[in-house]
């Protein structure tokens, strides 16, 4: 069995297929400094939308609570 050895990997396809560093989904090569934006921009993304399930789960827990006692000035 010869491999053409035209890929550099003898022909073979990775199982994962990943992609050479450097180089975006779309085939473009992706500059470190771009690269780090989408990261961080990644980042803070998830980060917001944890808050904001947090917030959210503390407003449901709020709500949900509305068995506390009424004040004096609502008995009036």
């Amino acid at each position: 069995m010869a491999d053409s050895g035209k890929d550099g990997r003898g022909g073979r396809i990775p199982v994962n297929d990943n992609e050479p560093e450097g180089e975006a989904e779309g085939g473009e090569h992706v500059a470190p400094l771009e690269k780090l934006d989408r990261v961080v921009l990644d980042i803070a993304r998830l980060i917001g939308r944890q808050m904001a399930r947090e917030d959210f789960a503390r407003l449901q827990a709020i709500a949900a609570n509305d068995n506390a006692p009424r004040n004096e000035a609502d008995e009036d």
